[in-house]
C-alpha cells in the first residue's frame, strides 16, 4: 500500500547497495528496478530509493542510453537497430534513445567500414556476388541498416 504525504522509510543497506550498484556502471531504470525486487520490499519503498537515486544522480536514463549506445558500438560493434532494439527492451524511453543513437554518429560508419572489413578477411569466397550477399547478411544481423551497408559495399567495387 502506498503512503501519500509522508515518505517511505529506506533501509540506509538497501540505499547504500543501490548507490553502488549504479555507482559500479550507468544503469538504466528498469534495471535498478529489477535488482531492487531481490530486496523482497514495499512497493513504495523502490519507489522513493529511485527517487533518491535520480535526485543524487546515480540514476540518470539519458546518460545511460549514451554510454550504453557507444560501448555497443564500439566494443561490440552493433548497429543502430540492434543497440535501439536493447535500449528498448531496457524500456529506455524513446527520446533517450534516440539521442544515445545521435550521439555515435561520427565514429558509426568507420565501424561498419571496419566490420565488413575484418569479416571480408575471414571469408573464402571468389565470387564477388555471393562475397558482398555474404558480408551485407552478416552487417545487417549486427544491426546495421541494410541501405548503408550496401552502400559501402558497392563503393567497393
Amino acid at each position: 500500500m502506498t503512503s501519500f504525504g509522508k515518505s517511505a522509510q529506506i533501509p540506509e543497506w538497501v540505499l547504500s547497495k543501490m548507490k553502488q550498484y549504479c555507482a559500479y556502471q550507468e544503469r538504466c531504470m528498469f534495471d535498478v528496478k529489477e535488482k531492487l525486487k531481490t530486496f523482497h520490499l514495499q512497493e513504495d519503498v523502490y519507489e522513493s530509493i529511485i527517487l533518491k537515486l535520480k535526485k543524487e544522480d546515480y540514476l540518470n536514463e539519458e546518460r545511460f542510453a549514451k554510454v550504453y549506445a557507444s560501448g555497443k558500438l564500439r566494443i561490440n560493434h552493433w548497429g543502430k537497430n540492434k543497440i535501439y532494439a536493447a535500449l528498448q527492451q531496457k524500456r529506455v524511453p524513446e527520446l533517450f534513445i534516440l539521442e544515445g543513437l545521435t550521439d555515435i554518429d561520427d565514429e558509426y560508419m568507420s565501424v561498419l567500414h571496419q566490420v565488413i572489413a575484418k569479416k571480408n578477411n575471414e571469408l573464402k569466397e571468389s565470387d564477388i556476388n555471393r562475397r558482398n550477399k555474404k558480408l551485407a547478411k552478416f552487417a545487417i544481423s549486427k544491426g546495421f541498416e541494410s541501405n548503408l551497408v550496401w552502400d559501402v559495399l558497392n563503393y567497393k567495387d
